[in-house]
């Protein structure tokens, strides 16, 4: 698989992550913890070497069967995972700097390495100045505990305060043909402080790949379940967006997933999509989203098509919402 550098401070990493929340947390049917690892060496194998988690996957579980996993590809794979919530809960923010010490220590023992390659900041903390949270990365990249600093879901107001204090490596953002935000604002502000994108969530929970309809149903242990995107209506709406990308797939011979992703990898050298999956087949069709080129015309078509959507549903409940860092 070919690389792709994220910022311009040397990290280099293959041009498909692998988003590992999904392992142990937000949706339904996971896997047990051996199929888990057994899905990340198959990812390693087959050239992923970019891998995403978080304290608050499980919370907890997930960094640590991301660490058992990839235990023997120490120095090989690079691993990112993230601070900013209290007590390894999605309820409350906190970004201070005693509680990144804590986290970070915390990280690395789950995680069975000594430095954590990409560090990012789940959500912006309004009660923690940025250049604060900033600032203690810094510090902790000058002890040798992180070699990167990421922001997540962070307004371009945030990103700049952040990287004039220390320079910011990747904005992990959710960023898909179902959700292009990131174009409006922050796209342009990534490309003149050589700041790389880190797309989560490319295959839209699931829904591109065209899999699931309006008459999926979730359970309530699934994430998606309480998403205003994924109820009935919502999704019947938002079929459009797979038709399109399944009229480009069935000319390519491929799935709707791989031209997604595809799409993906051609709007910027800069991004980096971090599809996840819990089975070695899907791994497999994810991967080869890498080695499938799309023309100008068929990038067009998906492109207007999409522009002439709207997508239907609310990204997150307002509870989650809430946490987003919007200042432009």
């Amino acid at each position: 698989m070919k690389k792709r550098k994220l910022g311009t401070l040397g990290l280099e990493v293959s041009e498909l992550g692998f988003g590992c929340m999904g392992l142990s947390h937000g949706y339904a049917n996971q896997p047990d913890r051996k199929d888990a690892i057994r899905v990340l060496r198959d990812a390693v194998e087959q050239g992923i070497t970019f891998f995403d988690t978080a304290e608050v996957y499980g919370p907890y579980t997930n960094e640590d069967i991301v660490g058992e996993a990839l235990e023997p590809f120490r120095g090989k794979v690079v691993i990112a995972t993230k601070f900013g919530f209290r007590n390894g809960s999605f309820t409350e923010l906190d970004s201070h700097p005693h509680t990144i010490r804590k986290v970070v220590e915390a990280s690395l023992r789950r995680l069975r390495i000594d430095t954590i390659d990409l560090l990012y900041q789940h959500r912006v903390d309004p009660a923690v100045p940025i250049e604060d949270v900033a600032g203690t990365v810094k510090d902790l990249i000058g002890e040798g505990k992180v070699k990167h600093f990421g922001l997540s879901e962070a307004g371009t107001v945030n990103i700049r305060k952040a990287h004039a204090e220390q320079p910011v490596t990747a904005l992990q953002s959710e960023y898909s043909l179902w959700w292009r935000e990131p174009e409006e604002k922050v796209f342009s502000v990534l490309e003149e402080l050589g700041i790389g994108l880190v797309s989560f969530s490319p295959l839209g929970r699931g829904f591109l790949t065209g899999k699931m309809n309006a008459d999926t149903v979730f359970v309530k242990e699934d994430g998606r379940s309480f998403f205003p995107r994924f109820q009935k209506e919502n999704m019947l709406a938002n079929q459009a967006f797979v038709d399109i990308l399944d009229r480009v797939a069935r000319e390519k011979g491929a799935s709707t997933a791989q031209v997604a992703l595809a799409w993906i990898l051609a709007q910027q050298p800069w991004i980096v999509p971090i599809p996840g999956t819990t089975k070695s087949a899907r791994l497999k069709e994810n991967i080869g989203a890498a080695a499938l080129e799309l023309s100008s015309a068929e990038l067009s078509t998906i492109t207007q098509g999409a522009n002439n959507i709207e997508a239907k549903g609310g990204r997150y409940p307002e509870m989650m919402d809430k946490v987003i860092d919007r200042k432009a």
